[in-house]
């Protein structure tokens, strides 16, 4: 296999649910620190466009958005399972809610003034301003935070209500819908705690965030991001697994296109559509310091369009 590169940073929510993803496979992989706002030459020279936080390189292939990334580590290390038999279904839609509802309740209650002053907090001047500005202009939904706060304590108490009755939320062992309902809450207690006594109300979320932190984040040994752009440049995409091709858009293979997020970091990714199956997109397309590659997208949440 192939050694696995994430491109993070260390505050993202969605970099530290792959991170804890990576730590539940027990998987070694390299880490390339990527910068929380644009521009971002380096991210761009391997996506072509796709800006969020994080992505997997696998040498010539980058897979994008953490809802794909849990799919490609499960094939390559099927045990232990973020997908069990049973929850094949309810652990995928629970999942997608956690990712996005509970997201957005979750940061809108995160980032408020005065805990966004405690993250930028030793920054250089301008840090929160530029932060803010950058995800405005990505779209990220903003509620009210009143609002965010008192969806957000129903959330915890629901969340509370399942994991009263197990180790973790649907059984005794954890499933991709923990990893997903996990990383906002990981943000509120350790990266803005001056927020994190919203948690302390539910005290079996308290105990079930820590069966989570203990399960790690693998192994990971530092790795450039021009490093990273070498191996892409010296590698070749995989070949593409022989599934159905299914058009829902009248557009054919090897047709010229852009796929980008329906919502939040919206910058599309050019190139020729190779492959479109049940679940994922696949771009190729070339770039002058990484080569050849193949760009990968969940088809839930991404937009494809002629380009």
């Amino acid at each position: 296999m192939t050694e696995l590169i994430l491109h993070h940073y260390p505050a993202s929510p969605f970099a530290h649910k792959a991170r804890c993803v990576l730590g539940f496979k027990r998987l070694a992989w390299r880490s390339v620190i990527v910068p929380s706002v644009m521009p971002k030459p380096d991210v761009v020279a391997l996506t072509g466009g796709y800006r969020r936080t994080p992505f997997l390189q696998i040498g010539a292939d980058i897979y994008c958005d953490t809802a794909l990334i849990c799919d490609v580590l499960e094939h390559l290390r099927p045990e232990p399972t973020l997908y069990p038999p049973h929850l094949k279904g309810v652990s995928r839609v629970f999942a997608q809610w956690a990712d996005t509802m509970l997201f957005t309740a979750a940061m809108a209650y995160n980032l408020q003034p005065r805990a966004a002053e405690a993250l930028f907090a030793g920054f250089p001047e301008g840090a929160a301003q530029a932060f803010s500005a950058d995800r405005r202009a990505m779209g990220m939904a903003h509620p009210h935070p009143q609002d965010a706060a008192a969806a957000y304590r129903s959330y915890l108490r629901r969340i509370a209500n399942m994991v009263e009755e197990h180790d973790f939320l649907f059984g005794s062992e954890p499933c991709v819908a923990d990893f997903a309902a996990y990383h906002p809450l990981w943000f509120t207690r350790q990266c803005v705690p001056v927020m994190a006594g919203i948690l302390s109300a539910t005290p079996a979320v308290l105990e079930w965030m820590d069966r989570l932190a203990a399960l790690g984040q693998g192994r990971a040994e530092k790795l450039s991001a021009q490093d990273a752009i070498t191996v892409a440049a010296g590698a070749v995409p995989q070949p593409l697994p022989p599934e159905v091709f299914q058009d829902e858009h009248g557009i054919a293979l090897g047709s010229h296109v852009s796929i980008a997020a329906e919502s939040f970091g919206t910058e599309p990714t050019v190139g020729l559509l190779v492959a479109a199956t049940r679940t994922r997109y696949t771009l190729a397309r070339t770039d002058p310091r990484a080569g050849d590659l193949h760009v990968h997208f969940p088809r839930i949440g991404y937009v494809l369009r002629p380009a």
